[in-house]
C-alpha cells in the first residue's frame, strides 16, 4: 500500500524466533543436557556463553550453512555398509526403544500383580496428563495459567514420561506449529507415518533445516529452569526409582514397581504421545481446515488423553480445548477445568464460537467447491462471445434452437427430443425472448432445469444484465410477482 511502511520480514522473524533480545540460557548438568537429543538443532551446549547477542546466533547460522554447501551433512548421505551408523541417535534410540526391551525382557521374570498394574495405571494417567495437560497446553502453548503447586506436579511426572524437559519439548513443539509440514518441522508428517511416529527422534537431524522459537516466557519460570538444569537426575528418579519405591512401601514389590510402573510405563506414553506427532497427521477429518496434515479422530484422543481433535487445535493453538462437543474424548480439557475450580489453574483461554464456526464453515464451503469443479456447470458468461438484438435475430434464422432466457442465448435444438413438455412447447420458443416463458409464464422451471440449461449457453446479449444464476432470477421474479398480486 502506497505510503505505509511494510514489516521489515527480517526483523519480524528475529522476534518469532527471539532473537531479537539477549536470550538466557539454561543448561542441563552434566550429560543430561544431551538427554534432549538434537543440541546441532538447537544450539545449546555446555561451552556456549549464557547470553548470545542476535549477531552471534546469525553468524553460526551462515557459517552452518556455508559448511554444508561445501559438504553432505551425514542425514543427507544414502545408508551404507558403512555408514548406517551415523544416521541413529544412539542416545534417542537407547531411551526410546533399547530401555524399554529390558524392561519387557525383565517382565519375563518380574511377574506383575494387580496392586502394581493398578500403580502402573496412576503412574501413567499422572504423566499423560502431565505432557497434555503440562508439557503442551499450559507451557507450550499457554492457554491457561498454573499455579506453582500445579506447574511442579507436571514438571515432575511430565520428566517421568522421558520426553525432554520442559524447555526443550516446549521449543521443539512451537517450532513444529510455526513450520508445520516442513524441513524445519522437527516431526514433518510429509516424510511418512514411521518417521513423524519415531523416525524423527532415531536418526540425526539435518542442521540445514534448524528452527528457533521464542520461548522467553518459558525460561523465566523458574521451575522450567530448575527441571532443565537438573533434568537427569529428575527424570531418572521420577519414572524409574519413585514408582519402585511406591510400590516396595505399598506392596513390598520393588521391581514390579520398577518394571510395569516405570520402565513400561514411560514406554506407553511415550508411544501415545508420538501418535500426536503421527496418528493425529495420518487419519481423520478435517472440519476447520485442510491446508496442512493435522486431522480430528477419536481413535487418536482415545490414545493421547484427548489431544485427538488436532485439526481443530492447529487452527485454534491457545484454545484450553482440544474437542468441542461434550460427548467427545478429551479429559485433558477437564482434568484443566477441574484444576481451576479449584484455584490451580486460572485464566483459561477459548476462542470465540463466531472464530471457530468461520473456520468451519469456510471449510465447508470449500469441499463443496471441490465438488462443484468436478461437475459440468455451462460456460461463464465471461468466456462467452457478446451478441446484440440483430446478430441473434441473424443467428436464429441459419441455426434452428436458438432461444433467449435472462439474457442468454442457448441452443436447445439438440434437447427437443428431451425436453419434458414436448417439442412442440421447446419449438414455440426458438428465434425469441423466452425469459416469461420459463421463468413462470408457462412453467416455472426446477433448479435441475436451470443447471441444464446452462450447459447449453453459446453468447450473451449485449446490455441484457445476465447473470450466471437465471435460477435465482427466475425466483427473483416469481416472489415480484406475487407481491403484486397482493
Amino acid at each position: 500500500m502506497s505510503g505505509v511502511e511494510s514489516v521489515n520480514i527480517t526483523q519480524a522473524n528475529s522476534v518469532a524466533a527471539g532473537t531479537n533480545k539477549p536470550v538466557r540460557r539454561i543448561v542441563a548438568s552434566g550429560i543430561g543436557g544431551k538427554l534432549m537429543g538434537t543440541k546441532s538443532m538447537t544450539q545449546v551446549t555446555a561451552g556456549e556463553i549464557t547470553r548470545d547477542s542476535v549477531a552471534q546466533l546469525l553468524a553460526k547460522d551462515k557459517a552452518l550453512k556455508e559448511k554444508y554447501q561445501k559438504e553432505k551433512h551425514i542425514s543427507e548421505q544414502s545408508w551404507t555398509m558403512d555408514n548406517w551408523y551415523k544416521h541413529i541417535n544412539w542416545l534417542n534410540t537407547t531411551l526410546v526403544l533399547a530401555v524399554p526391551l529390558v524392561g519387557m525382557i525383565m517382565a519375563y521374570w518380574v511377574k506383575p500383580t494387580w496392586q502394581v498394574v493398578g500403580l502402573a495405571f496412576v503412574m501413567y494417567v499422572f504423566s499423560g496428563c502431565s505432557i497434555t495437560a503440562g508439557y503442551h497446553r499450559l507451557w507450550s502453548h499457554r492457554s491457561y495459567k498454573g499455579r506453582l503447586p500445579i506447574r511442579i506436579f507436571y514438571a515432575l511426572f511430565g520428566a517421568s514420561a522421558i520426553e525432554g524437559s520442559i524447555k526443550w519439548w516446549g521449543h521443539s513443539h512451537r517450532i513444529h506449529h510455526r513450520y508445520t509440514d516442513t524441513n524445519r518441522d522437527p516431526y514433518d508428517a510429509r516424510k511418512g507415518f514411521w518417521y513423524s511416529h519415531l523416525g524423527w527422534m532415531l536418526l540425526v537431524p539435518n542442521p540445514r533445516y534448524k528452527a528457533r522459537a521464542d520461548i522467553s516466557d518459558l525460561v523465566d519460570d523458574w521451575v522450567v529452569r530448575f527441571q532443565h538444569r537438573h533434568y537427569l537426575a529428575i527424570m531418572l528418579f521420577m519414572a524409574f526409582i519413585f514408582p519402585a519405591l511406591v510400590a516396595k512401601f505399598l506392596f513390598n514389590d520393588f521391581w514390579g514397581g520398577f518394571v510395569y510402573a516405570g520402565v513400561l510405563k514411560s514406554f506407553l506414553i511415550q508411544q501415545a504421545t508420538f501418535c500426536v506427532n503421527s496418528l493425529a497427521h495420518w487419519i481423520g477429518t478435517q472440519p476447520f481446515d485442510d491446508t496442512h496434515t493435522p486431522r480430528d479422530h477419536v481413535i487418536t484422543a482415545l490414545v493421547t488423553f484427548g489431544e485427538g481433535y488436532h485439526n481443530f487445535h492447529h487452527e485454534f493453538p491457545s484454545d484450553y480445548r482440544n474437542a468441542l462437543k461434550w460427548y467427545q474424548y478429551d479429559p485433558t480439557k477437564v482434568i484443566i477445568w477441574l484444576t481451576s475450580k479449584i484455584g490451580l489453574a486460572y485464566n483459561l483461554k477459548r476462542f470465540s464460537q463466531n472464530a471457530i464456526d468461520q473456520c468451519a464453515l469456510q471449510q465447508k464451503q470449500k469441499q463443496l467447491d471441490k465438488e462443484r469443479s468436478k461437475l459440468n456447470w455451462g460456460p461463464q458468461l465471461s468466456e462467452l462471445p457478446v451478441w446484440n438484438k440483430d446478430e441473434f435475430f441473424e443467428n436464429a434464422k441459419c441455426q434452428k434452437g436458438l432461444v433467449v432466457i435472462s439474457g442468454i442465448v442457448h441452443n436447445c435444438a439438440d434437447f427437443l427430443s428431451d425436453h419434458p413438455g414436448g417439442p412442440a412447447l421447446l419449438r414455440t420458443s426458438f428465434g425469441k425472448d423466452a425469459t416469461v416463458a420459463f421463468n413462470g409464464g408457462v412453467y416455472a422451471h426446477s433448479n435441475a432445469a436451470h443447471n441444464l440449461l446452462a450447459t447449453m449457453r453459446i453468447a450473451v446479449i449485449k446490455d441484457s444484465g445476465a447473470g450466471n444464476s437465471t435460477y435465482d432470477q427466475q425466483l427473483k421474479a416469481i416472489f415480484e410477482k406475487n407481491a403484486k398480486a397482493e
